[in-house]
Formats: C-alpha cells, sequence, structure tokens
C-alpha cells in the first residue's frame, strides 16, 4: 500500500490533535503535532526571558531559533508521540494556560514560522504521516494527498479544552477558556505568515456533534479512498 502525507488543518481545541494521533496510531504512520512544535517555542521564550510581559524581545527569540530543535518520540506507555525540546520532554508544561495565553504571538513570527516549517518537511519527506496545525495543507504541505479542515463551535471548543486543563488540575473558567480561544481564531486567521485557512481541496469535518466513532469512520473512509490502488 503506497504511502501518503495526512494535513489536518483547524481551529484551535476542535479536537484535530487527538483525531491525527488515533488516525495515525490505526494506520501505522508517523504523528506530528505542529501546535505542539510553537508551543515548545513558546515555552523556551518563556523559560529564557525572552517575553517581558506581553512583549517579546525578537532579537534573542531570532538568535536562539535555530538552534530550537523539536522532536517527537513515541511514549510506549500511551502508544503516542510525546514533544521534545532540545531532547526534553515538555509534553505536560506545553500544555498549560501560560503557554496556551503565549503562543498565537510566536506562532505569528516569520522567522519562527520558516524555520518551524523547515523541520515539519523535513519530517514528511519519507511520507507516511498525520500532521495537524494551523498551515499544513496550504504551506507546509500543499501537495499532501489528503487534507482535512476540522471545525467545532466555539462553545464546543472551550468546553473540550477546560475539559482537559481540569483533567491536568489547572484552574480556569469557561469564559476565561472562550475568550482565549476568540483572541487566537483572530491572530492565527490574520497574521501575514501561514494564516489559518481552509485550503481549496480540503474536505472539512464540522465534529461538533460527531461521536468519536464516527468521527473516526468518516476519516478511514477518507484514508481508503486516497490510498487505493
Amino acid at each position: 500500500m503506497k504511502k501518503i502525507i495526512i494535513a489536518i488543518d483547524g481551529h484551535s481545541s476542535c479536537g484535530k490533535s487527538t483525531m491525527a494521533k488515533d488516525l495515525a496510531k490505526t494506520i501505522g504512520y508517523t504523528y506530528v503535532d505542529s501546535g505542539a512544535m510553537y508551543r515548545a517555542v513558546t515555552l523556551h521564550a518563556i523559560q529564557k526571558g525572552i517575553f517581558k510581559g506581553d512583549q517579546l524581545d525578537l532579537d534573542k527569540l531570532k538568535q536562539d531559533i535555530r538552534n530550537i530543535r523539536i522532536t517527537f518520540i513515541k511514549n510506549p506507555a500511551t502508544g503516542r508521540s510525546d514533544t521534545y525540546l532540545n531532547g526534553q520532554n515538555v509534553e505536560h508544561e506545553i500544555r498549560s494556560m501560560e503557554v496556551a495565553n503565549k503562543v498565537s504571538p510566536i506562532a505569528a513570527v516569520g522567522f519562527v514560522r520558516e524555520e518551524m516549517v523547515k523541520q515539519q518537511q523535513a519530517m514528511g519527506l519519507s511520507k507516511g504521516i498525520v500532521m495537524d496545525g494551523r498551515d499544513i495543507g496550504t504551506i507546509v504541505f500543499p501537495n499532501a494527498e489528503l487534507k482535512i479542515f476540522v471545525t467545532a463551535s466555539p462553545e464546543i471548543r472551550a468546553q473540550r479544552r477546560l475539559d482537559e486543563l481540569i483533567a491536568k488540575g489547572e484552574h480556569a473558567t469557561f469564559e476565561e477558556v472562550l475568550h482565549n480561544l476568540a483572541t487566537r481564531d483572530r491572530i492565527d486567521s490574520t497574521r501575514k505568515d501561514g494564516p489559518l485557512r481552509q485550503a481549496e481541496d480540503a474536505v472539512v469535518l464540522d465534529n461538533s456533534n460527531l461521536t468519536i466513532q464516527e468521527q473516526n469512520h468518516r476519516l478511514m473512509e477518507l484514508f481508503g479512498e486516497r490510498v487505493k490502488p
């Protein structure tokens, strides 16, 4: 069976990472969370004092960016890939609200996107990859054999994100999370470099009211259509 590239784009907290992870695990492909890469850069910026309040020290970030290496290593306990920042497992740290509140400004920086896209494209050279993010089907892999654009209502996305945070022991309100998502949507959709938009040949999947089983069934249908002889 031929290997393909599967690009999954969509708004924050619409469940695209979970679906991409599950799909990759089912079909034996490598999963790459491009959003986690920008979160890892954000974590680095926080740890290194590159943020001064809400302002970025772009000169220092530019000095650091080429020395930031993001890798994904399979976690045998979960069967999924964890995010590593320069060899350090940061999967838990990058999911915090502190990182979530600062990731969009980082992801909007042109030279950051340029470096991350370069690393992402290198990961897809051998195909057999599922990658999710904001610009995978439009910028990173415009020739991907399967492109999916995922969406869900803001309220459902906010509740999903809140449930994740509570499960991790973090404190946040529904209103805080909803506001965070609205801000990220605006920045992601209007930024100059790699804005969030639907590729013309992407299949739209609104999972607001889909069960996980229904969603996975649809994904397998689309995958089967693309790999059949």
